[in-house]
């Protein structure tokens, strides 16, 4: 608190947690001349909208604001032209948003179960740096991590429920390469670098398609090359199709000769 009093070139921080120093009188707000909302869609979904309004409302009329995200639907737009004048907007064509140096296959599983199977099949069979697989729910997280170590393979996992500390320690040792597979939520999908991750795997295809390009982005980065495999049954056909159509992508099903791929 005493830095933030001093004054700060930069102040990262949760909607939630601005607001707050802002009304404590522990923020000094008299010289900000940018507001940055990163991953801006995702703070709107979330419901920090009024948080964003209220430090909005507080700041210096001549204040500068930023809105920066991967993908932003018109209700976001919307939203944002209510607290900018005359913006200048940078958008991305769809079809250009496609990410060069990440090869996507998927893997065709007769049933659900079988897909824990295949997972292991291609944890023997691959060999990675570090990797990184996605589910969509808490629980299944924890089942699959917990499937994983009961069949003596090395993972960690990570959701939104654990404390702040318990994922800083996991996210330590992933970065240090002390842990080769992490399991996660959607909340590893944004803004997280990590250099050696070479593989996400998508356990479960994506409930919202444009989070698919937060998935598989989190893999080749800083311009390695990298391997994106998604784990579908029949029921996830459509699904599968949906994200093809909505990137401009063909996804193909993986190859025979898996070695080659990494």
């Amino acid at each position: 608190l005493k830095k933030l009093q001093q004054g700060q070139q930069i102040i990262s921080g949760t909607p939630g947690r601005v607001v707050d120093m802002i009304k404590r009188r522990k923020l000094s707000i008299r010289n900000i001349k940018m507001l940055i909302l990163d991953e801006a869609d995702e703070l709107f979904l979330k419901g920090f909208k009024e948080q964003i309004y209220e430090i909005y409302r507080h700041l210096p009329p001549s204040v500068q604001v930023v809105v920066v995200s991967a993908t932003l639907s018109r209700e976001v737009l919307e939203m944002t032209g209510k607290f900018t004048t005359d913006p200048v907007k940078i958008l991305v064509k769809r079809d250009d948003i496609t990410l060069e140096g990440i090869k996507q296959y998927h893997i065709q599983c007769e049933k659900e179960d079988w897909k824990f199977d295949t997972l292991c099949d291609l944890y023997d069979s691959l060999t990675i740096t570090q990797a990184v697989i996605f589910c969509n729910t808490k629980v299944k997280v924890t089942w699959l991590a917990d499937q994983m170590k009961k069949s003596n393979f090395t993972v960690v996992a990570m959701h939104g429920d654990m404390k702040q500390d318990e994922r800083d320690s996991i996210m330590s040792d992933f970065r240090s390469g002390n842990s080769r597979v992490l399991i996660s939520t959607d909340v590893w999908a944004r803004g997280i670098d990590v250099q050696q991750v070479s593989l996400v795997i998508n356990y479960d295809l994506p409930i919202d398609k444009e989070n698919y390009i937060h998935r598989i982005g989190r893999s080749g980065r800083f311009g390695r090359k990298g391997v994106a495999i998604n784990l579908i049954t029949s029921d996830d056909s459509e699904a599968l199709r949906d994200i093809e159509k909505f990137y401009s992508i063909k996804i193909k099903e993986m190859p025979v000769n898996i070695n080659d791929l990494m």
